[in-house]
C-alpha cells in the first residue's frame, strides 16, 4: 500500500499512474461537486444581490410624483418601490433583521447583501421607506409608466398608490414567486398583486417541464450519478424519480 492523497494508506502507483480505491474516488468525486456547487452559489449570490459594474448617476434632475411606481433594474431581475414624495421611496425588500430585532436603530440602517439573502431564505421581508439613493443600490431609477396598464388595467389614483404603501410599512412574509417587490406596487396601484416577472418565470418553467428532451436528459445524468457514485437509495431514487415526473408532466 502506498501513502493516499488524504494523508492514509491508499493505492500504489502503478506504471507511474495513480489509482485511487473505489470509496475515495467516489469521495474525491463528491468533494468536487460540492466544491462547484458552491462556486455556482456564490455568483448567484454575487449577481442577485446587486453586483454591478460602478454606478451611473441618478436622474436628480427628475421630478418624481407622489404615487409614481419606480424601478431599477438588477442583473436577474426589476426592482420596484412606490415614490413618497421628499426623496422617499417604500419599498418591499427581503431582510431577516425584523424577525430577531425590534430596535428601530438597527432597522432603519441600510439593507446588505446578508441581510436581504437570509431574508430570502428565511421569508422575511420589509416594507421600508428609503432615500432615493439607497432604494437605486447603485443602479439607475427609471420611472416606470408602463406595468399593467398593457394588461387592460386603466391608469392608477398616484395618491391612493402612495396612502396603501404607507399602510403596509413594517414586517411582511415573503416568497420570491408569490409575494415580492413587484406584486408590493403593483397591489399599491391597482388593488390585484401581480408579477410580471413571477408569470414569466413561470411561462418559461411550464416549457422547460413539457419539453420531453428534458427527461431524457435527467435519465442520463442519473445513471450517470449511479456508474460514479454507486447504487444505493440516495443516488438510485433521484435517478428514478426525477426523469419519471419530468416525463409524466410532460
Amino acid at each position: 500500500m502506498c501513502p493516499g492523497p488524504f494523508g492514509a494508506s491508499g493505492a500504489c502507483s502503478h506504471g507511474g499512474r495513480a489509482h485511487l480505491p473505489a470509496g475515495q474516488s467516489a469521495l474525491l468525486l463528491v468533494h468536487v461537486m460540492l466544491n462547484a456547487l458552491a462556486f455556482l452559489l456564490d455568483k448567484v449570490v454575487f449577481f442577485v444581490t446587486c453586483a454591478h459594474p460602478p454606478p451611473p448617476p441618478l436622474e436628480r434632475e427628475r421630478v418624481y410624483r407622489r404615487g409614481d411606481l419606480l424601478e431599477v433594474p438588477r442583473t436577474l431581475f426589476t426592482h420596484f418601490g412606490i415614490y413618497l414624495g421628499d426623496g422617499r421611496v417604500a419599498h418591499l425588500i427581503p431582510d431577516i433583521l425584523p424577525a430577531v430585532t425590534s430596535d428601530v436603530r438597527h432597522l432603519r440602517r441600510k439593507v446588505t447583501n446578508t441581510r436581504l439573502v437570509l431574508g430570502v431564505l428565511s421569508k422575511r421581508a420589509s416594507v421600508r421607506v428609503d432615500s432615493v439613493e439607497d432604494f437605486a443600490y447603485g443602479a439607475s431609477v427609471r420611472l416606470n409608466t408602463h406595468a399593467m396598464e398593457s394588461a387592460g388595467r386603466g391608469p392608477p389614483d398616484d395618491e391612493e398608490a402612495a396612502r396603501r404603501a404607507e399602510r403596509l410599512l413594517g414586517s411582511v412574509t415573503y416568497s420570491l414567486l408569490w409575494n415580492n417587490c413587484e406584486h408590493f406596487v403593483t397591489w399599491c396601484r391597482y388593488g390585484d398583486a401581480r408579477s410580471l416577472q413571477t408569470e414569466q418565470f413561470c411561462q418559461w418553467l411550464k416549457s422547460l417541464i413539457r419539453d420531453q428532451r428534458n427527461a431524457a436528459v435527467a435519465g442520463m445524468l442519473g445513471l450517470l450519478s449511479l456508474a460514479c457514485l454507486g447504487v444505493s437509495s440516495g443516488t438510485a431514487l433521484p435517478a428514478v424519480f426525477i426523469p419519471f415526473t419530468l416525463w409524466m408532466a410532460s
